[in-house]
């Protein structure tokens, strides 16, 4: 009997491990690729010949920079970012991109180039055991041994980068594999598997909220949506919760919120430190609440917090890990979200104050503070703040300079921010690229330290030849900061092996068609910037700016002298 209702199955044809691949890739709904060209995945290069105008390869400058354009891109659209890299070299090169999606929880897979399996186990050329190398930073790693298999091993590879935990995968592809020929059938585009709360854990959290008069609502991880967002915004609302942002994850609420807290992690504010400490119901939501957040385990304690905990998190393995909660919630943020913006208080929450007073003191933290020299760069982070759209994308690497835009900004939400929770330096820059090609028409702003910024400045030729018009801020100190305050603070007096000589970042750009401009002055910033985002939407260029200041002032409010008089001070009180 015929079933005319059945779809009918386009005919197979023979292809070789590339073309296979590459279509696969747009299945799954791949539209950019972040490369280094390698002679050891040629057919995957020679494969996207055939889909010009529909997958965008970019080409980059060194691995390390690919693997961070697309651990960005999994951040900013919650798809796995797609990076191919050589063997050997090319994937060590991209190592520390893997490990940063890793840490950040972000979906990403990385494809690398493998000597042909007539040569595996012979420490052939550039041969690596990708297995064992990256076994210990990925949801997934594996190597691709037949051809035919290749759809199956690319359908895996989208489910586990963007189920439960999201994370990277890494796909390792022999020779004989891509250049071998199979009439196999594509697989069909992932759905993507989502946790959502149980009705008894739910009520359970009704129940701690109605008790609680000190709850506090720490949000962080990644998956968030716009739509997921603003159901926490109404939760926060009901229930009158003050509302913090774990390490480095800034976009997760709106920072222009009556409920907004602040950042919680290291370097945050005293009284943010102690209402945390003394809340007595912490929800904290899509975030592991590592070291950075929980200020060494201490702000909230591990095994057993203090606080009565409820802890939301997409796998079931971090609950229990590292603290202890009074009530484990499997869910990821999309669907937890949903589940919390119909709950409602029995009673008014209209005479609390918490939020308000913790939104008061998050705000009163945004007055630019003082600092040594003639640039003051809490006033040039602030200048920033107050002229540019809200929407625009803020990116930074590793280092105290990061700590500017992170005191002073006020992120909008999902898409504002892009920053390496594993404190990876040299991650602005490609982050930066990233985002613009992401969202051509937004404001992308990359703040670098001039130590992060020289390991990747190669990617500005990324910036020129596709046309990203961002404006990087490069904070010109002549010093490795971060390390230089830790020194201060362990060996005050002793300084050795920190300082550097830099080039002329302004001048650098130039070759690369952008524009710069060296500030050393409060006056010069203001017009200075202007001139350089100008120059970025006008022109579709970097535009650098050079930042040059006292090295006295290492971070808001704190300078390197007083680092090194407290530190004298206790060496002498512990004689």
């Amino acid at each position: 009997m015929n079933d005319q209702s059945s779809p009918v199955q386009p005919a197979l044809r023979e292809r070789n491990g590339g073309q296979i691949l590459i279509d696969q890739l747009l299945i799954q709904g791949v539209k950019r690729v972040f490369l280094v060209p390698g002679e050891s995945y040629l057919p995957c290069i020679d494969a996207l010949y055939d889909h010009q105008g529909r997958i965008q390869p970019i080409v980059c400058r060194q691995e390390s920079g690919a693997g961070y354009m697309a651990e960005a891109h999994g951040k900013l659209t919650g798809e796995p970012g797609i990076c191919f890299v050589t063997r050997g070299p090319g994937a060590t090169n991209a190592s520390i991109a893997v490990h940063t999606a890793y840490q950040d929880s972000t979906p990403m897979i990385l494809f690398v180039g493998q000597v042909g399996n007539d040569f595996y186990e012979r420490e052939a050329f550039q041969e690596i055991d990708y297995r064992r190398m990256f076994g210990e930073m990925t949801k997934w790693v594996a190597q691709i041994d037949r051809t035919d298999r290749i759809p199956e091993f690319i359908a895996r590879a989208f489910a586990v980068a963007t189920s439960g935990r999201p994370g990277p995968v890494v796909l390792a592809l022999p020779e004989d594999t891509l250049w071998g020929k199979a009439t196999v059938a594509d697989v069909p585009r992932y759905q993507r598997a989502h946790s959502a709360p149980t009705p008894a854990a739910m009520d359970s959290l009704a129940a701690l909220l109605e008790d609680a008069e000190r709850p506090f609502l720490l949000l962080g991880g990644s998956g968030w949506t716009p739509a997921a967002a603003r159901q926490m915004e109404v939760f926060a609302e009901r229930y009158a919760l003050p509302v913090g942002v774990a390490w480095r994850r800034l976009e997760c609420f709106d920072n222009h919120h009556p409920n907004f807290a602040g950042h919680v992690g290291w370097g945050m504010s005293e009284s943010l430190r102690r209402r945390i400490q003394e809340s007595d119901l912490l929800i904290a939501v899509g975030t592991r609440m590592g070291e950075a957040t929980s200020e060494g385990y201490t702000v909230i304690e591990s095994p057993v917090p203090r606080q009565r905990l409820v802890h939301v998190y997409p796998d079931a393995n971090e609950l229990g890990r590292v603290f202890h909660p009074t009530v484990p919630i499997v869910a990821d943020v999309v669907s937890f979200a949903a589940a919390v913006s119909a709950l409602t208080p029995a009673a008014s929450r209209a005479g609390r104050q918490a939020f308000r007073e913790a939104n008061a003191a998050y705000r009163a933290e945004q007055d630019p503070k003082d600092a040594p020299g003639a640039l003051n760069l809490n006033r040039a982070a602030c200048h920033v703040r107050d002229n540019v759209p809200e929407d625009s994308c803020i990116t930074v690497g590793a280092g105290n300079y990061a700590l500017y835009p992170h005191a002073y900004y006020r992120f909008k939400g999902v898409g504002t921010s892009l920053a390496p929770t594993v404190g990876s330096m040299g991650y602005g820059l490609p982050a930066a690229i990233s985002a613009k090609l992401e969202n051509p028409d937004r404001t992308v702003i990359c703040y670098a330290g001039d130590g992060c910024f020289q390991m990747n400045l190669q990617e500005l030729g990324v910036a020129m030849q596709y046309r990203a018009g961002i404006v990087v801020l490069v904070f010109n100190n002549g010093i490795w900061g971060t390390i230089r305050a830790h020194q201060e603070r362990e060996f005050p007096g002793r300084t050795v092996a920190l300082g550097f000589e830099n080039p002329e970042f302004s001048e650098l750009v130039r070759a690369y068609r952008g524009y710069g401009e060296v500030v050393s002055s409060d006056a010069e910033f203001g017009p200075a910037f202007a001139r350089a985002l100008a120059f970025a939407n006008s022109r579709k260029l970097p535009a650098l700016l050079e930042l040059r200041y006292d090295a006295d002032g290492i971070a808001p409010g704190m300078t390197l002298s007083q680092i090194r008089a407290e530190a004298f001070a206790r060496q002498s009180a512990d004689r």
